[in-house]
Order: C-alpha cells, then structure tokens, then sequence
C-alpha cells in the first residue's frame, strides 16, 4: 500500500465520521446502496466493525467476543455511538504488535496488517454508500481510494479476499477515473 495501512484506516473512520455527524433524523431511514441496509443498519455495521477490531486486534477469537456485537447497537445517540467506537478501534491498532499480531476470525487466521487493511477498504466503500444515503458530497479521498485499489488488486490476485464485505467484484470502462473503478469493483455504481 501507498500509505500505512493505519493511517488509512484512520482516516477513513475519520471521513466515515464526519458524514456520521451530518446526517440528520430524517436520514436514518433512507436506503444506502448497500442490499437491505438503510442509513441506521449501514451506520451499525461500521460501529460492529470498530467494536470487534478493538477486541480482535488486542488478541481475542472470535468466539470469545460471541454474539456481543449483533443487533442494535447505536442504542438512543447513533453519533455517540460511532464516536466511541472509532476511537476504540483506532486505539487497538494503535498498539505496538497491531500489524503483526495474529487475527483469529471466524474464517481462519490473518496478519493484523490484513485485517486492518479490510477495515479500511470496508470504512472507504461504506463512507461513499452513506454519502450516497444522505445526499453528501460522494467524492472519496484520492490517496486513499490508490490504496484501496492497490489493496483490492493485491488481495483479489492472491486470493486473500474473505470478508463478506466486497460484494462481486465488476469492472468498470478503463477510462472512468479509479474512484468510479474501485466502486465498481465493490459491485457500487455512480
């Protein structure tokens, strides 16, 4: 990747959660490109995402965190929600061996770098998904979607793709610019 896998996962929350704070209660209900998600599912599943990784990162299986983190769980104040979830998330991969450290997931194990690297193309695809929800602007960080692309092409090649999060993966025409490219390889369509 061009940048840390890290920093670009930080960065990504940090834009996921920006647009988190601009959306309105007439929001929650609108449907996001993600398949039977609206804005409060879309916004629920980057919160359970952040909760598992501040536990996984720090070592733990799957099993032992079990159902912890299924169903609701932005609860009365959604942003709050996000919030503290990010910061924890960005904590554990902010600890020395994040990188390094083995991630036990439900599918087998993965290096840390590989996890963070799917949180962070997952938060990258989710922020345009609920730009798009909320009418935002959907234009997504340059330097990220390089590596998010860089990324997918190197996880797509080696076979490494695993998580339920990538959808089918379409090509889009070689001259559309690589936002429309990458979105297009994550089954999203502008």
């Amino acid at each position: 990747m061009t940048i840390d896998a890290r920093e670009a996962y930080r960065r990504a929350l940090d834009h996921f959660g920006a647009l988190v704070h601009q959306i309105r209660p007439e929001h929650w209900d609108n449907r996001t490109p993600c398949v039977d998600w609206d804005v409060r599912a879309l916004v629920n599943h980057v919160v359970g995402e952040s909760r598992w990784a501040s536990h996984l990162l720090a070592g733990r299986p799957v099993a032992d965190v079990g159902d912890a983190f299924d169903g609701d769980l932005l609860g009365d104040d959604p942003v709050k929600a996000f919030d503290i979830s990010a910061m924890a998330a960005v904590q554990a991969m902010g600890e020395e061996r994040s990188l390094t450290r083995v991630i036990h997931l439900s599918f087998g194990d993965v290096s840390g770098e590989e996890y963070i690297n799917e949180l962070f193309a997952d938060a990258l695809i989710h922020t345009w998904d609920l730009a798009r929800a909320i009418g935002a602007d959907e234009r997504l960080d340059p330097e990220l979607v390089e590596a998010c692309a860089i990324w997918s092409a190197d996880a797509k090649e080696a076979g490494d793709r695993q998580t339920a999060t990538t959808g089918e993966h379409r090509s889009a025409a070689s001259a559309a610019d690589l936002q429309t490219r990458l979105l297009a390889s994550w089954d999203r369509h502008g």
